[in-house]
């Protein structure tokens, strides 16, 4: 019989340095997408066992570290690696700006969807490259690709590299395998890369299957890299860790110089370790976590049916992040965002997201739900605030 995880264990992460509590008040912080979950047992025995071994040395990925990724990407995923298709990164972000490098050249034409987390936009802009953006439809309360929007701009603006975010990120939607092969088979028809970003991937919710782009990428291997990491779905995002998979063997070996040519293809003791013990000995606790926060995107959906009705909430299919249409309540973001904050609750503002976010805001409910309740009924204030102001 498994042990029970307490999820509702609040635990007060103000004075910490982090990110996501960083106020000297009593707000409600229900933005940036990370837990308010203690880290799975295992993992922090893990890092308990490492202190205890007492020496910090510098470290090395080991076989049996591999073989945990193999096994979880195989056995969840029919994702079948090997030891020499497996890169390690210090995240996802700096691996899709290794990615800009790998596959274009200053002011190429990179695609992305709009709305999008917005490190895809900033680092295309960053690193001197042209960014592109498709719009997302959205039909019956979920996004779709504008396929026809992607294959005309593609072709206009002579694309080189799609950056696509499966799960999506902000709007939850676990791409179709269908969805995924339309979307290749037109890459290919222009000789587009593709870099999938699938960080969320664990995170899939009941009723939704997770399909890996490499799954579908044979014979377009050489134009094909996947990011993924742990961080995310264990809550250890302080612990920087993240992998890189590619099939090509000439591409994985490009990558790998590229990352030693500024010594980026190693991570720390704690990353390796955690990494390990994540996928080695984390799938209960991720079980459990996921059932705690399907009951909290259930309570949250309701809650805001039936006292903000007029928000249009889009259920995801993966993470934990509730993507939500607040146009009803004002035409401006700033507007908006403030008056959240002023009832001591912070949201992410969709804006940040691109110019498909405008009005809209992204919930995370990941956190126990003593605190949901709390900052859902703040969120009920401030918009009865903007309604009482309109």
């Amino acid at each position: 019989m498994p042990v029970p995880y307490n999820f509702d264990e609040i635990i007060d992460r103000r004075g910490t340095g982090s990110l996501k509590w960083h106020y000297n008040d009593d707000t409600i912080a229900l933005w940036v997408a990370d837990m308010d979950f203690k880290a799975a047992p295992p993992i922090l025995n893990t890092i308990e066992r490492v202190l205890q071994h007492g020496v910090l040395g510098y470290t090395k990925p080991t076989d049996a570290l591999y073989q945990a990724i193999i096994d979880w990407h195989g056995s969840r995923y029919g994702l079948a690696l090997n030891k020499k298709h497996i890169l390690f990164s210090h995240g996802v972000i700096p691996s899709l700006a290794l990615m800009l490098r790998m596959f274009t050249e200053a002011e190429d034409a990179v695609m992305v969807n709009d709305p999008i987390y917005a490190p895809f936009m900033t680092k295309v802009e960053q690193n001197s490259r042209t960014l592109v953006t498709s719009a997302l439809k959205e039909v019956e309360g979920k996004y779709q690709l504008d396929l026809a929007d992607i294959e005309a701009k593609i072709v206009e603006h002579e694309v080189k590299l799609y950056l696509l975010c499966n799960p999506h990120n902000p709007g939850g939607r676990v791409w179709t395998r269908d969805e995924l092969q339309a979307l290749l088979s037109i890459c290919k028809k222009h000789d587009v890369a593709i870099v999938s970003d699938e960080i969320h991937q664990d995170l899939t919710l009941n009723g939704h299957t997770f399909t890996p782009f490499l799954t579908l990428a044979e014979g377009y291997e050489h134009k094909v890299v996947s990011l993924t990491s742990m961080t995310k779905t264990f809550n250890v995002a302080g612990i920087k860790s993240s992998i890189i998979f590619a099939k090509d063997e000439a591409l994985i070996n490009k990558i790998n110089w590229q990352q030693r040519l500024s010594d980026e293809h190693d991570l720390n003791l704690f990353a390796y370790e955690v990494t390990y013990s994540a996928y080695k000995e984390g799938r209960e606790w991720l079980a459990q976590a996921l059932t705690y926060i399907e009951t909290n995107i259930e309570f949250a959906v309701q809650f805001l049916n039936q006292h903000l009705p007029d928000i249009k909430v889009m259920r995801p299919e993966a993470s934990y992040l509730i993507w939500l249409d607040c146009s009803a309540y004002g035409q401006d973001d700033k507007t908006l965002y403030d008056a959240l904050r002023d009832a001591k609750v912070e949201l992410s503002a969709g804006i940040q997201y691109g110019d498909a976010g405008h009005l809209k805001m992204r919930l995370n409910v990941a956190c126990p739900k003593a605190l949901l309740i709390e900052g859902l009924n703040r969120i009920h204030t401030a918009f009865n605030s903007v309604n009482d102001h309109k």
